[in-house]
């Protein structure tokens, strides 16, 4: 049993502000949690208060329903794995991995049996001869995580561990850690800016801004069903196209008019919610990129639903194709199959579904139901 909860937590440095304001979040036994956020938005922070490595200023952190706050680092039973690995580097891969069994003063072979049994998971049993500076990058860092699992703690840390990897050794060292988690059955906390790592990784996310949580769910809902605009447009590749307007009424009809007014669009299946809203309230439209249906313009049309813009780039991925347009100057990126066939500046016709579309209040950004 290793469940971490964190109930209102708070840090703030002498003489400084909150850098982490009022954070509660439980994670549960056997539990893969992202912390994900940008640079600065206090993830790195959290995640070295559940270590014991910074003070708590306020709240409680709880493992096992025990009250942590002022354990020291090494009697929490939680092991950290860092972003610049942290190896000894006159040590050995085995002597680096058995360092901290050998302070616990464990016997020669429990500590033999452990290693060997750790790099064997991680697939450097071949390595345990060598120092740090005879390896790759991918390999520190397994050696890293191996000296993490030789502890069998309750609770992992990662604080960043794939950003010092190139983008296919991320990729796979990403399915690693998959399977190790599945392996160990273990509660494991990680940290990284990349979202593309949480929506592989995470069973739960959270999603940090300014020391403060947006939201804390499942990859599919933070998705589907972000809370407010900053998820929305942090969660997902390519981000989220956002279109500020205004609810307007013509007739019986519901409708959300752009801020130049060249797009608008019939509401009739939007939640109650927008449908009750005042006329000239203030909202921005997201749509996601793979939303986004691509039709090339005839030049003798005239009166075709969807938005009339051009093609101002293209980026073929393989098995897809990512178009760039500009409507209301502001940019919008369609998703497409990757047989689709565009050239630049072509003029094309824009529209989707609006059942698929989310709606954000201008004033607070929060999600409109």
């Amino acid at each position: 049993m290793a469940e971490v909860i964190l109930r209102h937590i708070a840090k703030a440095y002498a003489g400084g502000p909150r850098v982490i304001k009022d954070v509660t979040i439980d994670v549960k036994d056997r539990e893969f949690v992202v912390l994900v956020g940008p640079s600065g938005c206090g993830k790195s922070t959290l995640l070295r208060m559940i270590a014991g490595l910074e003070e708590i200023t306020d709240g409680d952190l709880l493992l096992d329903g025990q009250r942590i706050n002022d354990l020291a680092p090494k009697d929490r039973d939680i092991a950290m794995v860092f972003q610049n690995y942290a190896l000894y580097p006159h040590m050995t891969v085995y002597d680096n991995m058995a360092f901290g069994l050998k302070l616990r003063n464990m016997s020669k072979d429990d500590i033999r049996q452990r290693v060997t049994q750790a790099a064997n998971m991680l697939e450097i049993e071949t390595l345990l001869d060598r120092k740090p500076k005879d390896m790759s990058g991918g390999q520190r860092q397994r050696v890293a995580i191996g000296r993490a699992i030789v502890r069998n703690p309750k609770v992992f840390l990662f604080d960043e561990p794939l950003s010092n990897l190139d983008a296919k050794l991320r990729g796979q060292t990403r399915i690693e850690l998959q399977k190790l988690h599945r392996d160990l059955q273990a509660t494991m906390i990680y940290v990284t800016h990349d979202q593309v790592e949480a929506m592989t990784l995470g069973d739960r996310i959270v999603v940090l801004r300014g020391g403060d949580v947006m939201q804390y769910d499942t990859p599919l809902m933070l998705y589907n069903q972000p809370v407010n605009l900053f998820v929305a447009g942090f969660i997902g590749t390519p981000p989220m196209n956002f279109l500020p307007g205004r609810i307007t009424r013509e007739g019986g009809t519901v409708r959300f008019e752009s801020v130049e007014g060249t797009v608008q669009v019939a509401l009739e299946t939007a939640g109650n919610t927008l449908m009750t809203s005042p006329i000239g309230r203030e909202v921005v439209m997201g749509i996601r990129a793979e939303q986004i249906r691509v039709r090339l313009a005839d030049l003798q049309e005239r009166n075709s639903t969807g938005i009339r813009t051009s093609i101002d780039a293209i980026e073929h991925m393989g098995s897809e194709v990512l178009a760039y347009f500009t409507v209301e100057r502001r940019r919008f990126i369609a998703k497409l199959p990757g047989d689709t066939k565009l050239e630049f500046g072509q003029s094309v016709f824009l529209s989707w579904d609006i059942g698929k579309v989310h709606f954000f209040d201008a004033q607070t950004e929060q999600v409109i139901r």
